[in-house]
């Protein structure tokens, strides 16, 4: 017994050192520029984990900046959207709604914040980043909102770039939002901690030449 709980306290000390730090940097490489991610790691441990699982497989690499998000009456602020859209090849299990009450993370200018359409635990790897507060966005009685998990710590020139671009198409609540020239996402570079590839098949890469 004592061999048994001495071989499990080498695991949980094993398994605990290889936790995400509590702060874990991204670079997003776009063909607008770069934009560096702070994601909050311990506050929202769920969505960091989802998100940084398409970073380490690669699921991000060559996917877009889709929407802009241009408030009424206030087109400098709103937010842009991107990520793997519908491209169903990349996407991984949704984790369980991490909501603003939870985490106290609120929408915030250059907050980033996972998308979800109707089910508010279908989250995949769609995300947005706020220029200027989206209050709308955080939860209250009867609306469990977004998930907000890390913020903008360099590139937000980029994004008010990206937000300002011509938009038009889409439909609904994307209705004349979608970028007419999307920004393409070239890589996710993680700057932290150490990559956890799931392991996962990437039928998107297949045909591709290595």
């Amino acid at each position: 017994m004592r061999i048994l709980i001495a071989v499990l306290a080498l695991f949980l000390t094993a398994a605990s050192g290889a936790q995400e730090p509590a702060t874990v940097r991204v670079r997003l490489v776009t063909s607008a520029g770069n934009i560096v991610l702070a994601l909050d790691a311990r506050r929202a441990p769920k969505t960091v984990a989802n998100f940084m699982a398409y970073v380490d497989d690669g699921r991000l690499d060559g996917t877009q900046f889709y929407r802009s998000a241009r408030r009424k009456g206030d087109p400098a602020h709103g937010f842009v959207q991107g990520g793997i859209g519908t491209d169903a090849r990349r996407m991984l299990p949704s984790p369980p709604l991490e909501s603003t009450l939870q985490t106290g993370i609120r929408h915030l200018d250059a907050t980033i914040s996972m998308a979800h359409g109707p089910n508010p635990d279908g989250a995949n790897c769609n995300f947005s980043i706020m220029v200027g507060p989206n209050p709308g966005l955080d939860a209250k009685a009867g609306y469990r909102g977004f998930a907000a998990f890390g913020k903008v710590v360099t590139g937000m020139d980029v994004v008010k770039r990206m937000l300002a671009m011509p938009t038009g198409g889409g439909r609904d609540a994307m209705k004349d939002q979608m970028i007419l020239k999307p920004v393409q996402i070239l890589r996710a570079v993680r700057l932290d901690g150490v990559a956890r590839p799931t392991g996962y098949v990437k039928p998107w890469l297949i045909g591709t030449p290595k």
